[in-house]
């Protein structure tokens, strides 16, 4: 009977509501957001895996592992011949940030080198990585950020 609470918020980790309640009894729902939770790959109970590394025990095992299969995906497919074709010359360093989703998708990559050239490699290596295990929090499927250092020698 008090006007003055009209309006309840409810929020739980993956959404939240905001319902409005009218002098008529009537109930109005505002807004519903979907959360895409984010835990570091440095503290995430369950790093998410590629299928070779699930049969490892422990994080630690599965975390080597999985860096250990992105160090070689992309070892294997980056084309370290461009940098000769652009004119670079010495240690090329290519930071890459992505983000492996809580279906096990690779998303949201970024790149940063010398030449933007080098940033799309980056970028083309990265996307083409097999779809993952994803990680989880607390028994849940959440997106985990990911960073990789991508150096090589341009002779």
């Amino acid at each position: 009977n008090d006007n003055y609470y009209h309006t309840l918020f409810i929020a739980d980790s993956k959404s939240s509501m905001t319902t409005k309640f009218h002098s008529d009894d009537t109930v109005e729902t505002k807004e519903v957001i979907t959360y895409d939770i984010e835990v570091p790959f440095a503290v995430i109970d369950e790093v998410p895996t590629f299928d070779e590394c699930k049969q490892f025990a422990t994080n630690i095992e599965k975390k080597d592992c999985m860096s250990s299969a992105i160090a070689n995906h992309v070892s294997k497919n980056f084309n370290t011949k461009l940098a000769k074709e652009l004119g670079l010359t010495g240690m090329q360093r290519i930071s890459v940030v992505f983000k492996i989703d809580a279906q096990g998708n690779i998303r949201d990559v970024m790149a940063r080198a010398a030449h933007p050239e080098l940033e799309k490699e980056a970028k083309r290596v990265v996307s083409s990585l097999p779809k993952m295990i994803p990680g989880k929090q607390k028994g849940k499927a959440v997106t985990v950020p990911y960073s990789l250092p991508i150096m090589f020698q341009a002779q």
